[in-house]
């Protein structure tokens, strides 16, 4: 199936201008003038989405969701459902990563394993890290670097707690050896082999990180820390490792996320070293949208600037480089929104339509069973 998109404003993420974007299948077949009669002359049937008025963007990449819920810190009855598939695509996000919390115990690998391959299999893209907050982490067959040989959707570590009450305190030698660990899988395997890390509202902020780079044979490149939003003085650490090469990540949980970016470039940081992540469990994924909105709407942000902190520079530290920019062979990701409101009109995810018009374009295959039942109940009642 083909799918042309045209009339839209292209932001790839960087602006492109009018282009029309073609969909073969899976992939981006072309970005640029599609000689239509060629394609009807070949008998290739096409599906036109009109985007006039409309920008044209790639999908988003959340690198930090609760797939399973949260953990809850009132008790049992505190912990939040698992995130529903139409929670993350109405939001325009077309690749997750999901993740463990303090929880690993009622919320488990397996189950969160599973939760990643069922949206695998709707259509989005889904990959998961090994671990949670303990260390030594709990992970699927041993070690973290055997999940990543052995398991297609793990690609790193985390998300592990440092300067934060609710961590296992890790030592030093125990960070290192973990990154390692990471590392080493991401190089066998070609995935990114990162180490992503909750970072608390501890006293040592980022110390552990520093000195992990300046102490063991830890490269920057290898850590991702998250959450580093929570205070200034936390954020100038923040600032100050992007000069060193890390990659850091703020969460929309609080929806500051325009603050924070100004704070972020006043101190001076590398805005290709930052990405946004929702870590959605009780907030929704949709906050990740919302936030981006906000940001070029409130706050003045070029679409053009603010794209990238959700496409193209977490596809970059993912090591997902068929994601997060609109290239021709490129996964078929792609967003239509409405030009002035920004309003999500369509998302494609591996090229299959989502949304359409506004509107969810599926139903989830565990509803279309129920509805079967239901359906057949009240065939059994209108029969008796």
């Amino acid at each position: 199936m083909f799918v042309l998109i045209e009339g839209g404003e292209v932001y790839a993420p960087e602006p492109a201008g009018a282009a029309p974007v073609l969909v073969a299948g899976d992939r981006i077949a072309r970005v640029g003038p599609v000689d239509g009669r060629a394609l009807a002359a070949a008998g290739v049937e096409v599906e036109v989405i009109d985007a006039r008025g409309c920008v044209v963007i790639p999908g988003l990449l959340d690198p930090h969701e609760h797939l399973l819920g949260g953990s809850g810190e009132r008790g049992f009855a505190s912990q939040t459902p698992e995130i529903a598939l139409r929670e993350v695509v109405t939001a325009g996000i077309t690749t997750v990563v999901g993740c463990l919390g303090v929880d690993t115990t009622t919320k488990t690998m397996t189950g969160l394993l599973a939760k990643a391959k069922a949206f695998k299999e709707e259509g989005i893209s889904a990959y998961l890290y090994s671990g949670g907050y303990d260390v030594p982490p709990v992970t699927l067959t041993g070690t973290v670097r055997r999940d990543m040989l052995l398991v297609d959707e793990v690609i790193g570590a985390g998300e592990v707690a440092i300067s934060d009450v609710r961590s296992t305190q890790p030592s030093l030698a125990e960070l290192a050896r973990l990154a390692s660990d990471a590392y080493a899988g991401g190089i066998l395997t070609g995935k990114a082999g990162i180490t992503h890390l909750h970072v608390g509202d501890g006293p040592r902020r980022l110390e552990p990180l520093r000195r992990l780079i300046a102490e063991h044979d830890v490269e920057p490149g290898w850590l991702y820390p998250t959450h580093v939003e929570r205070n200034e003085a936390l954020m100038r650490e923040a600032v100050a490792l992007t000069r060193e090469g890390v990659t850091v990540d703020v969460d929309t949980v609080e929806e500051d996320l325009g603050k924070w970016l100004r704070f972020f470039c006043d101190e001076g940081g590398d805005l290709a070293r930052l990405t946004v992540s929702s870590d959605a469990s009780i907030p929704s994924p949709r906050t990740l949208f919302e936030q981006l909105r906000e940001v070029v709407r409130e706050h003045g942000f070029p679409l053009e600037r603010a794209l990238p902190l959700v496409t193209s520079n977490t596809a970059r530290i993912l090591k997902l480089p068929r994601k997060g920019a609109l290239r021709p062979g490129h996964d078929a990701d792609v967003v239509v929104l409405e030009r002035g409101s920004l309003e999500i009109r369509e998302v494609i995810a591996r090229g299959r339509r989502m949304v359409k018009a506004g509107q969810l374009a599926f139903t989830e295959r565990f509803l279309e069973q129920s509805n079967r039942k239901v359906e057949l109940n009240g065939r059994k009642q209108r029969g008796s």
